[in-house]
C-alpha cells in the first residue's frame, strides 16, 4: 500500500503540529504526546478552533525532549507551568481558561477511536488541487496524524473495517473522520473561506472511489481521512517516519 512520508501529533488540542521521526503507542491506543494537553473553559468545556477562531493566530513550537512549548516566542514547560499556559490564553480568549492534561488518552474529538488519523498524501494533493491551495496548507487544515504515500487518492477509503500494519503495528480503520468547521479556515488567521464545506462534500462524493469499503458509513461527505483504533497489545512499539503500511 505505501510508506510513511510524514507523523504528526498536536501536544496541545487545537494548535501547531509537532512533526516527528516516530510516535509512541499508549496502552489506551493513542498516541504518546498527542492531543495530551487542551484548554478548558470554567464550565468544563474544551476551547479549540470550532469555538474559539482565535485560537488559529497563535503559532506554538515544541521541545518535546524538554516537556517545552514556545507560544509566541514565550517559552512554557507543558508539565511545570500549566498556570502560566492558561494565564497566556486567558488574556487571549477574554475568558478565564484552565489548563488540563490527559496522559492516558489525550483528549480526542471521537472517544470511541484513540488511534491516529490516517490520510494518503495523494488524497492531500487532491484537495490542494480542488481549491488551489498548497498541500501544506491542507495538511494545517484537515490535521491527521500519519500520512502515507504510494496510494491513489482516497485510497484510504478501501480500508474501513480492516486492519492495516504500519510497520510492526496494527491499527484498525474505523471509518471516514467527521470534519468541523476548522478545515473551511485559513489555518494561520482563521478567515473563513465561504462555501468550503458545501463544495468539499459535493467533491468528495463526486471523487469517491469504486473500491470505498462502507460506502453507507458516508451519511455526508463532509469527511476526509481515516479514524482508527489500535488494540492493547501494540501498546510500546512506535509508527516510523519510512515504515511500510499493507493490509494486515
Amino acid at each position: 500500500m505505501g510508506i510513511v512520508r510524514q507523523v504528526r501529533f498536536y501536544p496541545i488540542k487545537s494548535l501547531d503540529p509537532a512533526v516527528v521521526d516516530k510516535a509512541d503507542v499508549l496502552a489506551s491506543g493513542a498516541l504518546r504526546w498527542d492531543r495530551r494537553f487542551a484548554l478548558f473553559n470554567r464550565q468544563g468545556e474544551a476551547l479549540n478552533g470550532k469555538n474559539q477562531p482565535r485560537l488559529h493566530l497563535v503559532r506554538a513550537t515544541y521541545g518535546l525532549p524538554e516537556s517545552e512549548v514556545s507560544l509566541d516566542g514565550r517559552t512554557f514547560s507543558l508539565t511545570r507551568q500549566g498556570p502560566e499556559i492558561a494565564a497566556r490564553f486567558t488574556a487571549h480568549l477574554d475568558q478565564p481558561v484552565e489548563w488540563h492534561e490527559d496522559a492516558i488518552t489525550g483528549f480526542p474529538d471521537d472517544t470511541g477511536s484513540l488511534g491516529p488519523t490516517l490520510i494518503t498524501t495523494a488524497s492531500i494533493n487532491a484537495v490542494a488541487a480542488w481549491f488551489g491551495m498548497e498541500a501544506e496548507e491542507v495538511r494545517l487544515r484537515f490535521r491527521a496524524n500519519v500520512e502515507i504515500e504510494d496510494e491513489p487518492p482516497f485510497g484510504e477509503d478501501a480500508w474501513y473495517g480492516r486492519a492495516i500494519m504500519i510497520g510492526d503495528v496494527q491499527v484498525e480503520a474505523v471509518n471516514p473522520c467527521q470534519r468541523c468547521a476548522v478545515p473551511s479556515r485559513h489555518p494561520h488567521t482563521g478567515a473563513p473561506d465561504a462555501g468550503f464545506q458545501r463544495r468539499f462534500a459535493e467533491l468528495r462524493r463526486e471523487h469517491l472511489p469504486a473500491w470505498t469499503a462502507k460506502p453507507e458509513l458516508f451519511t455526508h461527505y463532509y469527511r476526509l481521512a481515516v479514524n482508527t483504533r489500535i488494540p492493547a497489545s501494540e501498546a510500546g512499539k512506535s509508527i516510523r517516519l519510512g515504515a511500510a503500511v499493507g493490509i494486515a
